[in-house]
């Protein structure tokens, strides 16, 4: 069987001294909530993948964004019974109060601080993977 790959990134903001996550709620399916990400497409890395898909599903770009390279967590889960491996990024939004353009791909978006995007996200390993994040973020803010 073949896997899955895909890949994205998790983008924090800090605003009134708060650590807020970015989280896309889809337009699809059962309209559940992460971070950007989106499938590799052939010959593409990771890296670039998760670039492109922050560009085309929150609007921002590679410019917008402190991006930590060497802060990653990868999840590996089963989606329809297939193998899935998803590489997040860490990554500051610039400007705190720069608006997310939402592609056709999603319905809503929320900033959330940790507690409530562990819960809004449903997923022990998004909670995880946030938890760590927000661990990492706090000595980056």
């Amino acid at each position: 069987m073949s896997l899955t790959s895909a890949a994205g990134l998790v983008i924090f903001r800090y605003t009134n001294k708060v650590i807020q996550f970015l989280l896309l709620q889809t337009s699809y399916g059962q309209h559940h909530w992460t971070p950007p990400k989106g499938h590799v497409d052939p010959g593409e890395s990771n890296w670039v993948t998760a670039l492109r898909e922050t560009k085309e599903e929150a609007g921002y770009s590679e410019n917008d964004l402190e991006i930590y390279k060497d802060i990653s967590y990868t999840l590996n889960y089963e989606v329809n019974q297939k193998p899935k491996c998803v590489i997040y990024w860490l990554a500051k939004l610039k400007k705190p109060e720069q608006n997310v353009t939402l592609s056709d791909e999603h319905q809503d978006y929320k900033w959330l601080p940790l507690q409530q995007a562990q819960e809004l996200s449903g997923f022990d390993d998004m909670k995880l993977l946030l938890a760590d994040f927000h661990e990492k973020a706090v000595k980056l803010v």
